[in-house]
C-alpha cells in the first residue's frame, strides 16, 4: 500500500513499493545556511547569506527596532515546522472560503488568495520555495510569500484568525493523517503475525512466566496474544483521533472575534467533527498530543517486549527462532555472528518514544491557560532524549540534523518500529525439532495434573500440594511426570489411577484446555478464523 505525498513524516511517490518510506529530502532556511533533512522529502534552494537585509515582522507595526539576531534564532520555529505547510495552507483555504462565504472579503479576493496559496504549494512540492527564518515559522513564511505574490487581498487572509489557532489548527490536521497511517502500519503487522501462525498451528512451545517454564502453549496462541495487544493499540489510536478531530480555528488569540465568522463552516470544509466550543480551550491545550503520544509510548512497550522476546529466543540458549539474512547484521570483528539487530532496536527505540511522552507531561504541567510560547518548544522537544541531543549539537556544530522533532519524531519512530517488525516477522523461521527436543524439561505439565486431581474430587490446594511433591519425586529420580509408574504417584496420593497418563506430556496438556482464549487445539484455530476474517486474510 503506497502513501501518499500528504504525510509530513514522508512522500511516498506512486513508484515506492507497499510500505516503504521514501528517502528524506532537505530543505534550507534563510540565515542559517544549514541543510535540513526534511520530513516531506521537498527541498527548498539554500538562502544566500546571514546578511540579508530583514524585513519588518507583519506583526511590527506597534515596534520601533527589531528583533536581536540572537533572539531571532532562539524564537525562529522555521526550521521545523515548515513540515506543517501542507496542512497550514488546507487550512488558509478553509478561512479564506469561509471569509468570502460570510462577506468579510470578496469572491475575487477569495479566488486570488485561493490561487496563490495553489502556487506556493506547488512551489514548495517541486523545492522552489524559500523558507526564511526572519519571518519565524510556517504560518507568516507562506503569508509573507502570499503578500509578494498576489498584493492586497492576501492581506485580508489574517482576518478573524491568530497564530495560536492557526498552529493547533495545523497541529490537529497533522495529527489525524499521522494516526492513520500508524493504524495501517498496526494492521499490517497484525496480518504478519496471523500469517505467521498460520505456519505453525500445531508447534507447541513452553510458556513463560518470570521467566521460567510454565506451561505448555500453541504457538499461534503466543503469537495471537501480540496481535490482541495491538488491536488495543489501534484501538486507542482510533478513540485519540475521535478527540483530535475537533476544529480550533477561528478561535484566534484566545477569546474569538467580533466578526461574523462560520466556525462550522471551515471546521465541515476541513473535515472535523465540529467546531470545539470553549475559544480559550481550543488555543491552550495540547491533552490531544498527551493521549497520543501516551497510545504510542504503549504501542511502542508491545513492540519492545516483542522485540525482547524474540531476541531472546533467536540465542544459542534458545534457539527457537531464526531470523534470514534480510534481517539480521554481523559483526566487525566476530565473522560468525548473525544478530537480529532490527529488534533490538525496536526494543531501544521504545525508549525515546516513551521520553517524548515525559517531555510533553513536564512541559505542559505548569502553563497557565491560554496560549503560550512553550507550546512552540513542544513541538521540537517532544522526543528530547540524549540521541536527539547529540543530532542538535550536530545541527549547530555541524549543521547537520536528522529529521527527529517534536511531535514528528514520536510518528517516526512507531512507523518504523512496526514497519521492522513486520518484516522481520515474515522472515523469521521457528526451529520445530529444537523446541519439541526442549519441551520435556520444566515439569510443564504439572498444572494440568493437578487439574486432573480436582476432577478426581480432591480440593485444589490439595492437589497444588501433591503434585509438588510427585515433582519433588521426579527430581530425586531425574525423570519426567510421564515417566513415573503407577505405583510411584498412587505411592503419593491414592487418587491417581491409570488414566493419569492421559493427562502426562505436553501434548495431552494441551489437549486438556478447554477454556474459552485458552492454549487448546480448538481454542486457538477458532482465535487464528477470527482474526483472518477481521484483518480479511483469505485462506
Amino acid at each position: 500500500m503506497a502513501f501518499t505525498s500528504q504525510s509530513l513524516i514522508f512522500r511516498a511517490p506512486a513508484s515506492l513499493p507497499s510500505g516503504r518510506l521514501a528517502a528524506p529530502g532537505r530543505v534550507a532556511v534563510r540565515g542559517r545556511g544549514a541543510a535540513f533533512p526534511s520530513a516531506a522529502a521537498a527541498s527548498t534552494p539554500m538562502a544566500k547569506s546571514d546578511g540579508d537585509e530583514k524585513e519588518m515582522k507583519l506583526w511590527g507595526g506597534r515596534f520601533e527596532e527589531g528583533v536581536t539576531d540572537a533572539v531571532e534564532r532562539f524564537t525562529e520555529s522555521i526550521s521545523y515546522d515548515w513540515q506543517l505547510y501542507k496542512y497550514d495552507i488546507m487550512g488558509s483555504k478553509a478561512h479564506a472560503t469561509m471569509l468570502a462565504s460570510q462577506g468579510l472579503i470578496t469572491a475575487g479576493d477569495r479566488d486570488i488568495i485561493l490561487e496563490g496559496l495553489d502556487q506556493i504549494e506547488t512551489l514548495i512540492q517541486e523545492g522552489k520555495f524559500e523558507w526564511r527564518k526572519d519571518r519565524e515559522d510556517v504560518h507568516m513564511n507562506i503569508e509573507a510569500a502570499l503578500i509578494e505574490r498576489v498584493g492586497e487581498p492576501a492581506k485580508k487572509l489574517h482576518t478573524a484568525r491568530s497564530r495560536n489557532d492557526q498552529i493547533v489548527t495545523d497541529l490537529r490536521l497533522w495529527c489525524r493523517d499521522a494516526i492513520d497511517k500508524i493504524l495501517i502500519r498496526i494492521k499490517q503487522f497484525q496480518v504478519s503475525l496471523v500469517t505467521l501462525a498460520s505456519k505453525y498451528v500445531d508447534l507447541i512451545v513452553p510458556g513463560y512466566t518470570h521467566l521460567q517454564r510454565a506451561q505448555p502453549v500453541l504457538l499461534p496462541h503466543l503469537l495471537l496474544s501480540y496481535v490482541e495487544q495491538l488491536e488495543r493499540d489501534a484501538g486507542r489510536l482510533a478513540n485519540c483521533r475521535e478527540r483530535v478531530n475537533f476544529c480550533p480555528l477561528g478561535a484566534c488569540a484566545l477569546a474569538g472575534t467580533g466578526l461574523p465568522i462560520d466556525r462550522f463552516q471551515t471546521a465541515k470544509d476541513l473535515k472535523f467533527t465540529a467546531p470545539m466550543k470553549n475559544s480559550i480551550d481550543a488555543v491552550s491545550d495540547r491533552d490531544f498530543v498527551l493521549e497520543f503520544l501516551a497510545a504510542n509510548s504503549i504501542a511502542a512497550v508491545h513492540l519492545s517486549r516483542i522485540g525482547e522476546e524474540w531476541v531472546l529466543w533467536a540465542s544459542e540458549e534458545f534457539g527457537f527462532l531464526t531470523p534470514s539474512d534480510k534481517v539480521s547484521t554481523g559483526s566487525s570483528i566476530m565473522p560468525q555472528k548473525k544478530n537480529p539487530d532490527p529488534m533490538e532496536l525496536v526494543r531501544g527505540k521504545s525508549a525515546r518514544v516513551v521520553g517524548d511522552l515525559m517531555t510533553v507531561l513536564i512541559l505542559c504541567k505548569g502553563l497557565p491557560q491560554a496560549y503560550n510560547r512553550d507550546l512552540q518548544v513542544g513541538l521540537i522537544l517532544i522526543s528530547i532524549s540524549m540521541p536527539i541531543l547529540v543530532h542538535i549539537l550536530k545541527l549547530f556544530f555541524s549543521f547537520e540534523q536528522e529529521d527527529k522533532e517534536p511531535l514528528f519524531d514520536s510518528v517516526k519512530a512507531i512507523l518504523g518500529m512496526l514497519e521492522v517488525c513486520t518484516e522481520f516477522a515474515q522472515n523469521i523461521s521457528f526451529n520445530s525439532k529444537r523446541i519439541q527436543r526442549s519441551l520435556p524439561a520444566g515439569y510443564l505439565d504439572a498444572t494440568t495434573l493437578a487439574d486432573y486431581l480436582v476432577k478426581k474430587g480432591v480440593p485444589f490446594r490439595t492437589s497444588h500440594e501433591i503434585v509438588g511433591r510427585s515433582v519433588q519425586l521426579c527430581v530425586t529420580k531425574n525423570c519426567q511426570l510421564a515417566e513415573l509408574q503407577l505405583d510411584d504417584l498412587k505411592a503419593v496420593h491414592p487418587a491417581f489411577e491409570a488414566d493419569v497418563y492421559e493427562y502426562l506430556g505436553v501434548e495431552n496438556a494441551v489437549n486438556k484446555f478447554i477454556s474459552y482464549g485458552s492454549t487448546g487445539s480448538n481454542q486457538v484455530k477458532k482465535q487464528l478464523e477470527d482474526w483472518r476474517i477481521q484483518l480479511g486474510i483469505s485462506s
